[in-house]
């Protein structure tokens, strides 16, 4: 990790590669870390730049997923524009009258070329998710804050959309809080692409007058609203592709690309996916013809499904059980989330990106039980295969559970079984 002395906050502090970079440009812009951003978009021009944003069409899944249930938990969810304008703030009322000190208000400007580094303002630069942590910012104002933001793409064409993004106290930067707002943006760009298709199969019926289309036109023109897919990756080693009625089992390699591809909708340069895959840059030659490969098994499930490439990415969002977790614990519904998980993601994949989403997703479960999943839950954790090993989930039930319950001598016996394994190995 490399100190970077900088103009910006708190000068000296070790910084991850991706904030050193963005400070990097946060001064190449000779931004002011103590300057508000501005309002760009005033109340009249707000409220029109609304209306017309493709973005207000899914406003109603995001408040579903996570605005529904924010009062009261001191965070912010806020909707910004391809510009990085907020568009929408919404969330806990106390922290958004705390936000409006630093104007993280509808209307201001947060992109990364006006205040430097914010999850909503670098997660656009880069196209990708990013969280920001207190004063990795590179306003002072902000240092108080984290967030963390996932851009929103157009399902038909890959355009940039916008962004979604949390804002409140550590929580907001969590291990769970990432692929929570990936899963909220797949629901969003799924609802859109519905939308999409229904509006053009809708027109389709009420446009006689127009001038009739040529064969290849009309073969070409959608005829009814593509069906949901959804990949099943937990607990197995080949993921299961459903579109409709259709299921199709993977092999192990395409099953790492797609599960990669559907995690980030915005996509993989073709060496970022051959680093993700095979864990080495230069191994884009070997990538191409395992692509071409998938394809060919895609097509063959549903042709609107087909991956493209620069960058690497899917036509249309691909339901992921792994967010379905997410969405789950972000909801707070803890011992739903234990019985939805079906076991680690891909297991024998060692793949590096899967390896990551494993471990985050892991992470994200246990962190969640253990911080704020009731003792059922936690019992439930610790009786899955996820949790059955884990000395420090047993400690906490142990911790918990009433002195003369039941379950407490299976817990001590599994910590005894546990003690004796280490000492085993020990000696």
């Amino acid at each position: 990790m490399t100190l970077v002395t900088s103009p910006g906050p708190a000068g000296g502090v070790p910084l991850r590669r991706v904030v050193r970079e963005s400070w990097g440009r946060a001064a190449g812009h000779r931004l002011d870390p103590d300057e508000l951003p501005r309002l760009e978009l005033p109340e009249d021009d707000l409220e029109a730049w609304r209306r017309g944003h493709p973005l207000a069409l899914v406003l109603p899944v995001l408040r579903r997923l996570l605005v529904d249930d924010a009062e009261g938990s001191g965070l912010l969810v806020a909707v910004g524009d391809e510009h990085g304008r907020l568009l929408w703030v919404e969330g806990d009322s106390s922290a958004r009258r705390q936000a409006e000190s630093m104007l993280f208000v509808a209307g201001a400007g947060w992109s990364e070329a006006r205040v430097g580094t914010s999850a909503p303002g670098t997660a656009l630069e880069l196209d990708r998710g990013v969280q920001i942590r207190g004063e990795e910012h590179w306003n002072h104002r902000v240092q108080a804050w984290c967030c963390t933001a996932v851009p929103v793409h157009d399902p038909v064409d890959g355009r940039l959309l916008g962004v979604v993004d949390i804002t409140g106290d550590a929580r907001a930067a969590g291990s769970q809080t990432l692929p929570l707002v990936r899963a909220t943006v797949a629901a969003m760009e799924a609802h859109l692409a519905l939308s999409r298709a229904a509006a053009v199969a809708g027109g389709s019926t009420r446009a006689s007058s127009a001038p009739r289309r040529t064969a290849r036109e009309l073969a070409l023109a959608p005829e009814s609203t593509p069906a949901p897919a959804r990949l099943a990756a937990l607990g197995r080693d080949e993921a299961v592709l459903s579109v409709g009625g259709r299921r199709t089992v993977l092999s192990a390699r395409h099953s790492e690309i797609l599960l990669l591809l559907a995690h980030r909708p915005e996509g993989y340069r073709a060496a970022d996916l051959a680093d993700a895959v095979y864990g080495d840059v230069d191994a884009v030659t070997t990538l191409r013809p395992e692509m071409v490969r998938l394809r060919h098994v895609v097509e063959s499930v549903d042709p609107t499904l087909v991956p493209l490439s620069r960058p690497y990415r899917l036509p249309r969002p691909v339901a992921l059980d792994l967010h379905d977790l997410a969405a789950l614990l972000g909801r707070g519904s803890h011992r739903a989330a234990v019985r939805a998980d079906r076991g680690p993601v891909l297991p024998s994949s060692t793949a590096p990106g899967v390896v990551e989403l494993r471990a985050e997703a892991r992470a994200g479960l246990r962190d969640a039980v253990l911080a704020a999943g009731s003792t059922d839950a936690l019992t439930a954790f610790a009786e899955a295969p996820t949790g059955h090993d884990d000395e420090t989930v047993l400690l906490e039930l142990l911790r918990r559970l009433a002195p003369h319950s039941p379950r407490r001598a299976g817990v001590v016996a599994r910590l005894e079984a546990l003690s004796g394994r280490r000492d085993a190995i020990a000696t």
